[in-house]
């Protein structure tokens, strides 16, 4: 009769064994998602051709610059930079290592429209840009809107739209060129931490 109660330790140790693991289990099934998860590949390939396409318009406005009126370094004007009040896009919450995709997506849309308004205030900056100017500027307004209804179809848009802020004031051509080497120079750095955060979630 004493093999039974030397058996009992052994069963109870098992039957807690179970437990553990059924609990480990169930932790893991509650465990969310990887952000990735919620957006559409189709999405975030889209968004990556209009970056793309996005930087080629900057690129080919910096150019522009830099042929016709010699404004070919943008750290050379950064004093102006100050002086104008020309401000940055941050993307504080799209690190891959610290990922929330409200924010991320949020200050993409908020960023592509800081920058709309920017190149709005750059209008007349001469004959030969505009159609360079406006070309970029409907491609940033396509690229907003394709982030916008993605957060609308997650259910992450807020009840209206951003509303535009104060532009800095452009008083000379001159402003207005060097604004657009900075505002073009911005655009570009915002775009490849951009890509580089799209492209993450599209591999991931």
């Amino acid at each position: 009769m004493a093999v039974p109660a030397a058996q009992s330790p052994v069963k109870l140790m098992a039957l807690q064994l179970l437990l553990w693991h059924s609990a480990l289990w169930t932790v893991q099934e509650a465990t969310p998602l990887d952000p990735a998860s919620s957006l559409p590949q189709s999405f975030l390939l889209k968004c990556l051709e209009q970056v793309r396409k996005i930087q080629g318009d900057g690129a080919a406005l910096q150019e522009k610059l830099c042929a016709t009126y010699k404004l070919c370094h943008p750290e050379e004007l950064v004093l102006l930079r100050h002086s104008l009040g020309i401000p940055w896009a941050p993307l504080s919450s799209c690190p891959s290592q610290a990922l929330q995709l409200t924010g991320c997506l949020s200050q993409l849309h908020s960023g592509l429209f800081l920058y709309q308004g920017l190149l709005q205030a750059l209008e007349g900056i001469s004959p030969e840009l505009g159609p360079t100017l406006d070309t970029l500027q409907l491609d940033i307004a396509d690229f907003a809107t394709t982030i916008w209804q993605q957060m609308e179809d997650l259910g992450m848009a807020p009840a209206l739209q951003p509303t535009q802020g104060a532009m800095p004031a452009f008083t000379s051509a001159f402003q207005r060129r060097a604004g657009g080497v900075l505002v073009a120079s911005h655009l570009q750095r915002f775009l490849e931490l951009a890509y580089r955060v799209l492209r993450h979630l599209a591999q991931s």
